[in-house]
């Protein structure tokens, strides 16, 4: 029997290889086996993966990323399961793993996200394309860090009541270095709850009011506008901030165009 190692250092065994039957708990992982080529090979996504859409509408969901059905998963009869330490809940990761293979990508960087899915493309025999996206991906970074920068402070906010920020040792404080921001909260580890006296004390730059996971709007300026009245307010595609498959392509374009309007 085959194995592979994943990103927290696990042994897990494959029944087959390439993998028949995958279930995938990870949203911006589905996209990367989509893109893949993957579509017959995976059987089960979750409530949360949007992409691509003909997959969330036909695909068979398995719950939440951390309220996983578990009864839909052995009806699936997964000979790969493939989540993330921080989206996935570890008590029912590690049920999972007593009765089937799981394999986890655990991604603060974009080096660790472009691991992730060589991994995965070696895991299920696609290594050709998975090579192909995460080379592409790597160039265009590249091809956004050669730029002249001039780092502004950012509030990056990811809820609401209460108000809470990613901090240092995230993906997205990764992704607002490569952006060329500075992270307002670069003191303050993983994703703290701020009151709204810090932020004020703090008087970023500009804040960042991400589409997920909380679905920030237009209507939720004004108030922060009056705690920072200096600061510009800008709503944020969090996807392109936070997913760490193939959506990577399209980050660094996006976030040229962010540094270009914010000036």
């Amino acid at each position: 029997m085959m194995s592979a190692v994943d990103q927290m250092g696990r042994s897990v065994p494959l029944l087959h290889w390439p993998p028949r039957r995958i279930i995938t708990l990870v949203p911006s992982q589905t996209e990367f086996l989509a893109d893949l080529g993957l579509d017959q090979q995976v059987v089960g996504i979750t409530k949360f993966c949007l992409h691509p859409t003909a997959w969330f509408q036909n695909k068979q969901r398995v719950g939440g990323t951390k309220t996983i059905d578990f009864q839909k998963v052995e009806a699936l009869t997964p000979d790969l399961i493939l989540g993330n330490k921080e989206e996935n809940d570890q008590e029912q990761i590690e049920a999972l793993s007593r009765r089937y293979p799981v394999w986890m990508s655990d991604i603060y960087t974009l080096e660790d996200a472009l691991d992730m899915m060589q991994s995965i493309g070696a895991i299920t025999g696609s290594s050709e394309k998975a090579a192909s996206i995460a080379t592409e991906i790597e160039h265009r970074f590249r091809q956004l860090a050669n730029e002249t920068l001039q780092r502004h402070k950012v509030a990056y906010l990811i809820w609401r009541k209460p108000y809470m920020v990613a901090g240092t040792g995230t993906f997205i404080d990764d992704m607002l270095k490569h952006a060329g921001f500075e992270n307002a909260f670069k003191d303050l580890a993983r994703y703290p709850e701020v009151s709204s006296a810090e932020l004020a004390r703090i008087n970023p730059e500009i804040i960042f009011l991400s589409s997920e996971p909380y679905p920030f709007s237009e209507k939720h300026i004004t108030a922060l506008q009056e705690l920072c009245p200096n600061a510009r307010i800008q709503l944020v595609d969090g996807e392109l901030f936070s997913w760490y498959g193939s959506r990577l392509l399209h980050a660094p374009a996006y976030f040229e165009e962010l540094r270009n309007n914010l000036g």
